[in-house]
């Protein structure tokens, strides 16, 4: 892999696409360019190639083909199971977690606006839902559900089969965010008890600007863009094969390096070497699960977050850490970087709704850290980043006037 990508430590923001990936789509641009709902021959050979991308998607996720529907990305394939399928149902409520993206919360806005109750489940510590309340709310009005399964900010991964299996029991349609969970472990939609499953092309070094719904073949879903009834009616506007055939290229580099390595991520134990290396520096601790604990939850093989604090024990922007840190080439995360609406404290520091949702205080809910990796990563490219967090939490120098 190319060595600019070694400092790279932001995969659950979004990935470089792989060289594969990109040669992929060349072919395509080159010879299956045109509109796939023409008629004439390079129509044709459009629609050929975007049904043999379709098939072979649902061949590596344990799907039909005609289960598998393109959408932009995350954020339209979330909107588009929740806004579709309640569109089908009388108004009733939607049960969501306390951590959930974004995208799940404005479509949830969306659905109270047209009636629904949206009632969010709450989270201990390490971000796992409360199953006792999940499951004594799984009545009446309750007709939806959607959960993140890998958390993105705190990398808690949730009991997917247990929980499916309460809605199956209570017959609520369970619809699921797996945009960090594909390319990290094996899937068979068909052999899951969820309904919807939502992924991302650009965060397993796919092409931007493709994702793609996973549903049950008996759902009604409504469109959510209307026009020329492509994607068998859910979804209108010319479908983009190159970028097709790039997430099938992608999902096929993930399954292919699963499968060499047991069905296991490779990544983790660079992770694992990772984690050991920045809990030696002081005022370094560690959110979300531990994977170093066999009892503990499941985590994210990809993803470490942790809370910094600085000499005096007082926690530290984890913004400003950002920042620093790329000023010495390395490209992290925040873990309130998708907190712009959250107010910032007196001291500057903006905390994250996930930290809180967890239990911590808004001093220490500002002060995350996220370090994702990839499969470019080897070992040598960790060697000095602790000593370049270590550096980044030096205080700033006084500013000259």
């Amino acid at each position: 892999m190319a060595s600019c990508w070694a400092n790279y430590l932001d995969a659950c923001a979004t990935t470089p696409p792989a060289p594969e990936v990109l040669e992929a789509m060349a072919a395509v641009h080159a010879g299956a360019w045109a509109n796939p709902s023409s008629l004439h021959g390079f129509g044709l050979a459009a629609a050929e190639q975007l049904e043999r991308c379709r098939q072979r998607i649902g061949e590596l996720l344990g799907c039909a083909s005609h289960q598998v529907l393109f959408t932009s990305g995350g954020s339209e394939s979330i909107h588009t199971a929740l806004l579709g399928v309640a569109a089908a149902l009388p108004a009733g409520r939607l049960l969501i977690s306390a951590v959930e993206h974004p995208a799940t919360l404005a479509a949830s806005k969306q659905l109270q606006s047209r009636g629904w109750q949206v009632e969010r489940l709450p989270v201990d510590g390490l971000g796992l839902v409360d199953q006792q309340l999940l499951e004594q709310l799984l009545v009446p009005p309750t007709r939806l559900v959607s959960l993140i399964w890998g958390q993105s900010e705190v990398g808690t991964v949730q009991p997917l089969q247990a929980i499916g299996r309460k809605c199956r029991a209570a017959g609520v349609l369970l619809h699921v965010d797996a945009v960090q969970v594909i390319g990290h472990q094996q899937l068979n939609f068909n052999a899951l008890p969820v309904d919807l499953l939502s992924l991302a092309g650009h965060k397993l070094q796919g092409p931007r600007g493709i994702g793609a719904l996973l549903l049950r073949p008996d759902l009604q879903l409504s469109p959510l863009i209307g026009g020329g009834g492509q994607e068998a009616g859910r979804r209108g506007g010319t479908e983009p094969v190159a970028l097709v055939a790039g997430l099938t290229r992608a999902l096929e580099l993930c399954t292919d390096r699963l499968v060499a390595h047991g069905g296991s991520d490779p990544v983790g134990p660079l992770r694992n070497a990772l984690l050991e290396q920045l809990l030696q520096l002081g005022g370094v601790s560690l959110s979300g699960p531990d994977p170093r604990d066999l009892e503990a939850p499941e985590r994210l093989p990809h993803h470490l977050s942790l809370l910094l604090a600085g000499p005096d024990g007082q926690p530290i922007s984890g913004r400003r850490l950002v920042r620093n840190l790329w000023q010495q080439g390395y490209a992290v995360g925040s873990g309130s970087a998708c907190s712009s609406g959250q107010a910032a404290s007196p001291a500057g520091l903006t905390p994250s709704p996930i930290l809180l949702a967890m239990g911590y205080t808004s001093a220490v809910a500002a002060s995350g850290l996220r370090f994702s990796l990839g499969p470019w990563h080897r070992a040598t490219d960790l060697t000095g980043v602790g000593a370049a967090l270590e550096r980044a939490r030096q205080p700033s120098p006084p500013r000259v006037i």
